[in-house]
């Protein structure tokens, strides 16, 4: 039942350096999509200080749990069902969120679920980190990106990449404003907004 993904076994160690200093000061993450269960596993066994929340579909769960067993990760904790689009979303509050390749396969209203739900459950001065590639000012950063998107879109037409302009004001109308903007390896990118309170129409 434990699944693998070849991308995150290539994007893990970049994410790590940025969230390593991203999270320093932060206690309890939640995980939005984690997937597979790798990227879970090795964040929490190189971020010992940190007790991270799992959080997918049900059809993750079982490849998340093998993850969990496999690695003996005691501050990983056993996923939580989430739909973003119709919940339940935990009720209780967290000092970070981390989202990896989520944005380009859920459809705009999801991402637009997925920032709500997020501004609702980040305790104030926490993180939003969310990893992908993205488009700026309705252009790609690369050829492989435009490709990438086209073969998104063929599969599922509400899928595709995002544009950071449009998840920057959807993040300041749910009082998160953007920190960092990092450049990682095969044209990704780490956006990392903090929580503010302050609300940007």
């Amino acid at each position: 039942m434990k699944q693998y993904s070849e991308a995150c076994e290539e994007n893990k160690d970049p994410i790590l350096a940025v969230l390593g200093k991203v999270l320093a000061d932060c206690r309890k993450v939640l995980e939005i999509g984690s997937g597979t269960g790798q990227h879970a596993v090795y964040f929490a066994r190189h971020l010992p200080h940190l007790i991270w929340q799992t959080s997918d579909l049900d059809v993750h769960h079982a490849s998340i749990n093998a993850w969990r067993e496999a690695e003996a990760a005691i501050n990983v904790r056993e996923p939580l069902s989430l739909d973003v689009c119709c919940g339940p979303w935990p009720g209780q509050q967290f000092d970070a969120v981390f989202s990896a390749n989520t944005a380009h396969i859920m459809s705009w209203p999801a991402v637009q679920e997925m920032f709500a739900g997020v501004g609702r459950i980040l305790k104030p001065g926490g993180e939003f980190c969310l990893y992908g590639p993205f488009n700026y000012r309705h252009c790609y950063t690369s050829d492989s990106n435009a490709r990438f998107d086209r073969w998104l879109q063929s599969r599922d037409a509400l899928s595709g990449l995002r544009n950071f302009e449009d998840l920057d004001k959807l993040a300041n109308s749910h009082g998160m404003h953007l920190q960092q903007d990092y450049e990682m390896p095969v044209n990704n990118r780490l956006l990392v907004w903090e929580k503010t309170g302050l609300i940007s129409a």
